[in-house]
């Protein structure tokens, strides 16, 4: 029996706008430059990750098509970057209902996942609000990312929102469906001092809130218009921007040092090459 060495990887927050999409999208793009094989899925009833990269195959078929069938194989676009794509493709939003009322709603994306061994990393952007669309994607993931603002509102969201999302669905361990270690990710740092407060706030607040069981990741996502300009541009930031003037890290490094952190068994040489290739490291 060949052992399953697929990383499932959703991006979650009970907020909207924190930057989840972007962010799914720029660890495909960094990923498969580092040669890993990449399928993003697009759980989003808003598909703004369908439509983050330009695709070179346009699949007939899409996310409900896999959920309902459970066969992939008419459903797997392939973007210009190098990964391959579930679009969105529920434009009047049938789809939580379909997860509620279906008996293994929330727990049918993981079974599917677990028979698509032919990829290394599979990521799972999600719609920004608590719902069963939001639980299957959490529930069919290793592990979890949440990009967390510095801003006040969003250090609450996290405290309230996400963390109780995630004591809620932590129950499903006794029925065989444990929930992946949550790792926060301070993203959108600027240099003011509020931001910085802010930040420090939100380790201390989801540590005592968590206990130890989330951990806040040292890596942080800066506050740049890169991030933007690549996203307008359709491509990968970290080729957007693989060295910048100053002291704000490149995207190229502030990404190499996210998949660095993570637990995600990638090779240090394989970085490293990346790092040479793109002049970060001489």
């Amino acid at each position: 029996m060949t052992r399953d060495m697929t990383i499932r990887l959703t991006v979650v927050s009970t907020k909207g706008g924190v930057g989840k999409t972007t962010l799914t999208a720029n660890l495909g793009g960094i990923l498969a430059d580092l040669g890993q094989r990449v399928l993003l899925i697009d759980a989003d009833i808003q598909p703004t990750l369908s439509s983050y990269y330009r695709l070179t195959h346009h699949a007939t078929r899409g996310l409900v098509d896999v959920l309902e069938s459970g066969d992939t194989a008419e459903s797997l676009s392939t973007t210009e970057i190098g990964c391959d794509i579930i679009l969105s493709n529920d434009p009047e939003a049938r789809l939580p209902d379909w997860v509620l009322h279906t008996p293994d709603g929330r727990f049918r994306l993981k079974r599917i996942l677990r028979r698509l061994t032919d990829y290394d990393m599979i990521l799972i952007d999600t719609q920004g609000a608590a719902g069963p669309l939001q639980d299957m994607a959490v529930l069919a993931a290793d592990l979890l990312v949440s990009p967390i603002p510095p801003e006040v509102l969003s250090a609450r969201e996290f405290s309230r929102g996400t963390l109780a999302m995630t004591d809620r669905l932590s129950h499903m361990e006794d029925i065989g469906f444990p929930l992946g270690n949550l790792y926060g990710l301070i993203y959108r740092l600027d240099r003011t001092v509020d931001a910085r407060l802010t930040a420090e706030s939100i380790r201390r607040l989801s540590y005592g809130r968590s206990q130890g069981r989330i951990q806040i990741l040292n890596s942080v996502i800066p506050a740049t218009i890169a991030y933007r300009e690549a996203a307008a541009a359709r491509e990968p930031v970290h080729r957007f921007e693989p060295t910048r003037k100053g002291p704000t890290p490149s995207a190229l490094e502030s990404m190499l040092a996210l998949v660095r952190e993570l637990p995600l068994g990638l090779e240090e040489t394989k970085l490293l090459a990346l790092e040479i290739a793109t002049g970060v490291h001489g």
